[in-house]
């Protein structure tokens, strides 16, 4: 897991630094003092979890938590324990109160390493079908069952390898539920399926005798 950590305490953070160093799947790149230049780096860096002290001074740990939009999973690290209950109502991993021992670090990180591998668990789950709402009922479609989609008015034509569906979900929705490891955008108005293309070029893609044009702002895609 790619950590970082958050404290306005250098001693603190040297204490955290010892202990990561010492846990095999937890690779800490970066400490902070400023909570600010923290943010900066979450915009720009992948992180997995982050180790925040609570009480620091321009933006407590909770306020910064709550500041993120896609938050990395949070270990707290803090000297009081008044912010226990609101800290777990984040979904906060663990509560260190300082000064923790190794041992305890380790606990919390072995937390962190279970929720991670069942999130990754989550994303390598195949989907293998949607429902896509037809008048007042939801039609279960199988994905592999799908050749390509094409916006029409105000109706989506999924094309089946046996039939055509109609439906009033827009393509943007679409787009949304179909796996992208499965299916491409290639154009505003249609959405492929990658194992059901035949060939294709940089302007159109071929799906048996159905050519698919490829929109300007759709150039270079991979169907790999």
């Amino acid at each position: 897991m790619i950590a970082i950590a958050i404290d306005d305490e250098p001693i603190a953070l040297d204490i955290i630094k010892s202990h990561a160093s010492k846990v095999p799947f937890v690779e800490l790149q970066e400490t902070f003092t400023d909570a600010f230049a923290a943010i900066s780096y979450l915009q720009h860096n992948k992180v997995d979890l982050i180790f925040l002290d609570i009480k620091m001074p321009d933006i407590s740990g909770i306020d910064f938590l709550k500041s993120l939009s896609k938050p990395p999973m949070v270990i707290f690290t803090t000297a009081y324990t008044e912010h226990a209950v609101q800290s777990f109502e984040l979904d906060a991993v663990d509560y260190l109160l300082k000064p923790f021992s190794l041992s305890r670090f380790l606990k919390a990180c072995n937390k962190a390493q279970e929720l991670f591998n069942l999130r990754g668990q989550k994303l390598e789950a195949k989907t293998e079908y949607i429902f896509v709402k037809d008048g007042y009922e939801q039609i279960k479609v199988e994905l592999d069952e799908i050749c390509y989609v094409e916006a029409s008015g105000n109706y989506t034509q999924i094309q089946l390898k046996d039939k055509l569906l109609s439906s009033r979900i827009t393509i943007n929705d679409l787009a949304e539920l179909l796996p992208k490891t499965d299916f491409i955008r290639c154009h505003r108005a249609f959405i492929v399926a990658k194992n059901k293309v035949s060939k294709f070029d940089r302007s159109q893609i071929w799906i048996g005798d159905k050519i698919i044009p490829i929109g300007a702002t759709y150039g270079g895609i991979q169907l790999t």
